[in-house]
């Protein structure tokens, strides 16, 4: 199994040992050379620290876990990957083959319960297939659209005797990853782009997942067309592109969300038409062609029809694509983005970011970070208001630089996902945004940085509540806020009690010393910053609306 991940370019592995796996980590003894296996202090901490790393390097992440609870530990990790197609490879130990459905200690029937969250599973149950299986799983967790695969590997595989021998998959009978654009497709797409007035792009994570940021710049350019991201697309163009307006969605900018109502062509690349971009889909982008490019064929037509589907690498289709278009100017149309993203910048970006008085803002902490960080840091975030204003006031200048939950919208993603981030880029700065519930569901893993000496910034939006939740009760249910406040231990102390260094801060003018000395540490530094408990996070498409009935206050109603 060692070797086979050695074949694989493996270098890094997060695990947590137990009994069902245990010669596989007898195995690993002899390879701390070559593999570097961090120790988590919880399963999930495992697979979500293998998210991070794969979302920030690009290659494929890998767990390793003993059976029972340790594989049922990882399932909410494997679900988030499959929602948000990253490359994993989990692999479970599992009790003795002929023990299997005896109800065995520490059973269970992973490749029932993982079938439906994975691209891919598998029990090895003879040392003869352990080489195939692996090579097989790196090829369908990295191919195409990724995701995660699952391979149980029974303890009697794992002492089984062979010769070895390694062959890497590039190639499986009925599995089709990258799908070639239809030449017809891409005709009639260009056609309906020439004859666009109004054209716009919404683009998502398939623009990093295919190395398509080039691509898709040049295209923009050359269709002078104005372009918006989903949150997980965030990063794929830098945030001082000229063609570049913003995130769209829910709590996204005002001038994408107007502009996707307004457009008479909206291409698609790369993005699954999510429900927290569109807003109620009747009302998404009604007087607009569509064209959708994506790799995975069933996403197309899914949610929103389509006028022309292709079916495609995104970096390829736009390659294509920027072949076929003719140079065109469309100044007047970009200039309309003007009003709404001049109305956003005094009715809610400037309160937030420079406020006149009161407690520190959210987005106030989050635009300091950027501004100090000179927008090179890798953003993590964990899932609620800290993921929202994160998305909203980072800036970003390098590609795969926001990692975060999207489809699944997993709190307590975010802290092993930085530890696993900063493991794929030791060179750069990795600060997470977190607020005080998501720290608290895996903040065991300060225990692995403080072990491995992971030099993550923690930065922890504290407000005392379930943040996100409760602006959902204020907004939707009438004020009842039921189970929600938060009464939070001293982050400070708990920082101190694993040897992290820390620092608290609740008055304004300290904010920018607290954060230069956080970003200035070569170590893991966590900041509790304490910010006003009753904020929302604005502009917000209620739902049950479309995305262009906009919410820019509690009291206050832009409509496009």
């Amino acid at each position: 199994m060692l070797r086979s991940l050695l074949n694989e370019g493996v270098d890094t592995v997060f695990g947590y040992p137990g009994g069902q796996i245990m010669p596989v980590y007898d195995r690993l003894y002899d390879y701390g050379d070559s593999l570097r296996h961090i120790l988590v202090r919880h399963e999930q901490g495992a697979i979500h620290a293998a998210q991070g790393y794969a979302r920030v390097s690009g290659k494929t992440g890998v767990v390793l876990v003993t059976s029972g609870p340790g594989a049922t530990n990882v399932l909410t990790g494997v679900a988030d990957a499959m929602t948000d197609s990253t490359p994993v490879v989990v692999i479970c130990g599992q009790v003795p083959s002929g023990a299997l459905g005896t109800d065995a200690f520490q059973e269970a029937d992973i490749i029932g319960l993982t079938g439906p969250i994975t691209k891919w599973n598998y029990q090895i149950r003879r040392a003869e297939d352990v080489a195939w299986a692996v090579a097989r799983a790196f090829h369908i967790a990295s191919t195409g659209r990724p995701g995660p695969v699952v391979l149980d590997f029974t303890k009697d595989a794992q002492l089984g005797m062979i010769d070895y021998s390694y062959s890497k998959c590039s190639f499986i009978r009925s599995y089709l990853p990258e799908p070639e654009a239809d030449p017809d497709a891409l005709d009639r797409a260009a056609a309906l782009i020439d004859k666009a007035r109004r054209p716009f792009v919404v683009f998502g994570q398939g623009i990093l997942l295919s190395g398509a940021q080039s691509e898709l710049t040049e295209f923009l350019r050359k269709g002078d067309i104005p372009a918006a991201s989903t949150l997980l697309g965030l990063s794929a163009l830098p945030s001082d592109l000229e063609y570049f307006c913003g995130m769209t969605g829910m709590h996204g900018n005002i001038a994408p969300n107007i502009l996707t109502n307004s457009c008479d062509l909206l291409i698609a690349v790369g993005m699954r038409f999510d429900d927290r971009v569109t807003g109620v889909v009747s009302e998404y982008a009604r007087g607009a062609d569509v064209i959708h490019i994506d790799i995975d064929p069933s996403e197309i037509g899914k949610i929103i029809p389509v006028t022309v589907g292709i079916a495609a690498d995104a970096r390829k289709a736009l390659a294509e694509l920027c072949k076929r278009i003719s140079k065109a100017s469309h100044t007047e149309w970009r200039q309309s983005l003007l009003k709404p993203s001049q109305i956003e910048r005094e009715k809610v970006i400037e309160p937030e970011i420079h406020p006149a008085q009161g407690a520190i803002r959210m987005g106030e902490v989050v635009d300091k970070v950027a501004e100090i960080s000179a927008h090179k840091a890798v953003i993590v975030t964990d899932v609620g208001q800290n993921q929202m204003v994160a998305a909203r006031y980072s800036k970003f200048c390098e590609p795969r630089s926001f990692i975060s939950s999207g489809g699944l919208g997993t709190m307590g993603f975010g802290l092993p996902a930085a530890i696993g981030a900063k493991v794929a880029a030791p060179g750069r700065q990795v600060c997470l945004f977190v607020g005080d519930g998501g720290i608290q569901m895996t903040l065991q893993e300060l225990g692995t940085i403080m072990q491995e000496r992971i030099g993550v910034k923690i930065v922890i939006l504290n407000n005392n509540w379930l943040g996100n939740v409760r602006q959902w009760q204020e907004l939707f249910f009438n004020g009842r806020y039921s189970q929600t406040r938060m009464m939070n231990p001293d982050y400070i102390a708990i920082a101190a009690a694993y040897g992290i260094r820390a620092r608290r801060v609740s008055e304004r003018q300290e904010l920018g010393d607290a954060i230069r000395e956080m970003l200035e540490s070569d170590d893991a530094f966590v900041l509790d910053a304490c910010v006003e408990e009753a904020e929302n996070v604005m502009p917000m498409v209620p739902p049950g609306r479309g995305i262009g009935h906009i919410m820019l206050n509690e009291s206050e109603l832009y409509e496009g």
